[in-house]
């Protein structure tokens, strides 16, 4: 199951999805295909927090508020694949100075919103639950990370 949602999340991160029903637009069909991620990845979440009633209830408001700002900077980051997509022919120096200044403004922006809601999680879990949340956070994070540079290709 961990391998089956990292996988959804890898494909969410590079923008590999395919449509998820005839009938919907592309724009619908995205909408469909980033809720079943968010869903699935809730409930990777849950099964490994093993959170109690009490830890639950005050948890989870947190998690989607911390899972709302992670997917502007997702976006961002879609948005810079993109570009360089779009630009890796022919890549200029120019283009590659702003490619690597927003991913490296990505990264720490990631780094800032993780650290920005430590206190929040701390608040309401003990630090062993704190420390699996942001354990398992960084596992989904490596494997979207690894899976992006494995099939981008080095700037030419």
């Amino acid at each position: 199951m961990t391998k089956h949602i990292c996988m959804v999340l890898v494909f969410m991160m590079i923008g590999f999805v395919g449509s998820a029903a005839a009938q919907n637009t592309p724009a619908d069909n995205m909408e469909i295909v980033k809720e079943k991620i968010r869903t699935d990845k809730k409930l990777f979440i849950a099964t490994n927090m093993q959170l109690t009633e009490s830890e639950a209830k005050t948890f989870w408001p947190i998690y989607d508020a911390y899972q709302s700002e992670l997917e502007t900077l997702v976006n961002r980051k879609g948005k810079l694949i993109e570009k360089f997509a779009a630009n890796y022919e022919s890549m200029s120096d120019e283009t590659a100075k702003s490619l690597l200044d927003n991913s490296l403004s990505i990264d720490s922006d990631y780094q800032k919103l993780r650290q920005s809601y430590l206190s929040k999680i701390r608040g309401v879990l003990p630090d062993k639950k704190v420390a699996r949340f942001y354990q398992l956070e960084s596992k989904i994070h490596a494997v979207v990370e690894f899976e992006i540079a494995r099939r981008i290709p080095l700037v030419q």
